[in-house]
């Protein structure tokens, strides 16, 4: 994952503006990462692929950069930008006061996730797995991991039976 300082965050301090696709098949199943967090010893979440954007780098091509590398999808079209999430805390990501996520919707044949980045590079980027979801299995799931955002399941489940909002719709954290 790319990050790109943007001063102004909580505190005074740096956020990380990101981008991420919610990559939905034809049966509804969402592809998730599964991140292990840095400083919190154990703690994995699962999140839809994506990345920081660079210096000069649209968050369009930052999201097609960071399919290709993370899961092997190549966008070839604009998608919708269908959510928009700010989470100022203090220690929420290490280094940073705050992230940004702006989520894309990409409809997709259910394909092998598997992306330029090797098992090694994968690692560093704190990625240990790729996994499809469907929306009951979001729901229901009562393991120890995390999802982001926290109530995945209402959001997902929104996008699926209201398709496309107008407008990107806030998520929590």
């Amino acid at each position: 994952m790319r990050r790109l300082p943007d001063s102004g965050g909580a505190q005074g301090g740096d956020t990380v503006h990101s981008v991420r696709a919610v990559i939905l098949d034809e049966n509804d199943r969402m592809l998730l990462c599964r991140f292990a967090i840095p400083d919190r010893a154990g703690t994995m979440v699962w999140a839809a692929p994506g990345g920081g954007i660079e210096q000069n780098e649209t968050p369009l091509a930052a999201l097609r950069h960071e399919l290709w590398e993370e899961v092997g999808l190549p966008v070839r079209t604009d998608p919708p930008h269908v959510r928009h999430q700010e989470v100022v805390a203090s220690g929420h990501a290490v280094g940073y006061d705050g992230v940004v996520n702006d989520y894309f919707l990409v409809r997709t044949a259910r394909f092998n996730p598997r992306g330029t980045l090797s098992d090694d590079e994968l690692a560093a980027e704190n990625i240990s797995g790729l996994e499809w979801w469907h929306l009951q299995e979001v729901a229901g799931y009562d393991g120890p991991d995390l999802f982001s955002p926290r109530d995945l399941a209402t959001p997902l489940t929104a996008l699926i039976i209201s398709g496309v909002p107008d407008r990107p719709v806030l998520l929590g954290l």
